[in-house]
């Protein structure tokens, strides 16, 4: 017989039975984490904070309903293991970080629902479908409109008005291909030959990084990709033993030394990653869900750097910087 309750009411008032039901406990919800960055990058505890952060504004608490298993792949070589162990704990979805956690992911045999951040080109990738239907099992965040990438030769010619010649460095098996592109369409009118490095590993950067600055009093511009990022530490120290002006496609390079950079808001897209993942745990199918471009973007100047090149950054640039590191 089920147990009831009685509610008292004012004296000779009659007093309406209600069934008191037992609660089934909430299921805890895992999700799993790849990120091919080490955890001890402040950039990446930032995210991750932001990310953290934005689930708990939705009820989403860590320990309580939710729990949260991290794989950390800084070595490249490490992705396959770490995408198979968290397959393996069989989590409801997976956020990765950019386009080699994502590659990790799908290469898996058991399938999770995954939202992947700052990722390049990932339907011309093949790493999705459409972004407005991204089909299969993967949805998320894009690291930038493709046309955004002719910015980064604005402010190169703002910071270095006399270069003429300015080589993009990029990994072409990670795309880069839109990026490129967007570069070459504006360079007849900032006066300037554009021409493409090359590059997948530390040998293959060095060599070239090198070489270009040997043959020319040029520039860089670092294309967005995992390649790039994970080898950030080692295209910064080159760019600077060369004394060569060089744009970043992110706040993390010139936080690491770099000159000047503009790009997405990484950080505020972790903290929109936090809506996918809900509405995922909520019953919603990836496939279902538009992959999105970046809302912000940042510019960010290294004044400490431009000293040691001998750079005066113009006024008018700093003026519209989102940060400047001094």
């Amino acid at each position: 017989m089920r147990r009831r309750e009685f509610i008292a009411g004012l004296s000779g008032a009659m007093a309406w039975p209600v069934v008191a039901r037992a609660q089934q406990p909430q299921r805890t919800r895992r999700i799993g984490v790849l990120i091919n960055l080490p955890p001890d990058d402040p950039e990446v505890q930032a995210r991750i904070g932001a990310f953290v952060q934005g689930l708990q504004e939705l009820g989403w608490v860590i320990g309580q309903n939710v729990r949260i298993e991290y794989r950390w792949a800084a070595d490249a070589a490490s992705l396959p293991r770490h995408a198979a162990e968290l397959a393996a704990l069989a989590p409801d979805v997976v956020l990765a970080n950019a386009n080699p956690s994502l590659e990790a992911l799908q290469r898996v045999p058991r399938s999770q629902p995954i939202v992947f951040v700052a990722a390049t080109e990932p339907a011309a990738s093949g790493l999705i479908k459409t972004m407005a239907r991204p089909g299969g099992n993967a949805t998320g965040f894009t690291s930038a409109e493709f046309g955004t990438s002719a910015k980064w030769l604005e402010v190169l010619k703002d910071i270095a008005p006399s270069v003429t010649q300015v080589a993009v460095l990029q990994d072409p098996a990670q795309g880069g291909s839109a990026q490129f592109a967007a570069i070459q369409s504006v360079a007849g009118s900032y006066g300037v030959a554009v021409r493409s490095l090359a590059v997948h590993d530390n040998d293959e950067i060095e060599r070239s990084i090198t070489s270009f600055a040997r043959a020319s009093s040029g520039g860089l511009i670092v294309a967005r990709q995992g390649t790039t990022i994970a080898h950030r530490d080692l295209i910064i120290r080159l760019i600077a033993r060369h004394r060569m002006p060089a744009v970043y496609p992110l706040r993390l390079f010139v936080t690491s030394g770099g000159l000047v950079s503009y790009g997405p808001d990484i950080v505020d897209q972790y903290r929109r990653a936090a809506s996918y993942v809900d509405r995922i745990l909520k019953g919603e199918k990836p496939a279902d869900l538009p992959v999105q471009a970046p809302t912000k973007y940042e510019l960010v100047i290294n004044l400490k750097t431009a000293k040691a090149l001998g750079l005066e950054i113009p006024h008018s640039l700093l003026a519209r910087a989102d940060e400047v590191i001094e």
